[in-house]
């Protein structure tokens, strides 16, 4: 049986979340985290995509995307996926040890205003969530570090927002979602 066709339509917002295989460890040490990120900047400049927030787990990743035009997302995941597989191999002397990814990466269309934030509150708490930090902006290697902490590397790694993000920003991300909220974006991307 194939594989379901992805909705990949350009000009829309995805969140997309990849996971190790076996929810295995894929970064360990801050140059793995920070390889990572280099590779996000690169692909906002090759692509031409719009990162609108991330978080790097220890074993996955999310991303807030808006690609530019059809058939996009296909070749940003693709290239993606293959260069961390290709360089987290090299790095931890694994080449031909298997798929580094469980599985092809999930997204989900994101369908209005009220979903983008929920979506970019979801993402940027997932940290807090995992019990890495207490406060979203605590996590290094996430987006709600780059807005409150390094507009620097909130240059080189995001665009500016579609929408305005709530007023006190820092109090709404730390304020955690209901359960419904966590099981409804958890199903979307399954």
């Amino acid at each position: 049986m194939s594989r379901p066709l992805r909705v990949d339509v350009g000009e829309c917002f995805y969140n997309i979340l990849n996971r190790a295989n076996n929810k295995a460890r894929i970064f360990n040490t801050d140059i793995e985290y920070e390889n990572f990120e280099y590779l996000l900047a690169e692909l906002r400049h090759k692509f031409k995509v719009r990162i609108y927030a991330y978080a790097i787990m220890p074993n996955h990743w999310h991303l807030l995307l808006h690609p530019r035009n059809d058939g996009d997302l296909a070749k940003i995941m693709h290239w993606l996926g293959t260069v961390h597989s290709g360089q987290y191999r090299r790095a931890n002397d694994t080449v031909g040890h298997g798929h580094l990814y469980q599985d092809r990466y999930k997204s989900s269309l994101i369908q209005g205003e009220r979903h983008f934030l929920t979506v970019l509150k979801y993402i940027e708490r997932n940290p807090v969530r995992a019990e890495l930090c207490t406060l979203p902006q605590e996590w290094k290697w996430g987006s709600a570090f780059c807005r409150l902490v390094d507009p620097r590397k909130a240059n080189l790694l995001l665009d500016p927002l579609p929408i305005d993000l709530p007023k006190n920003y820092a109090a709404w991300i730390a304020t955690p979602e209901s359960a419904e909220t966590l099981k409804a974006i958890r199903d979307s991307v399954q």
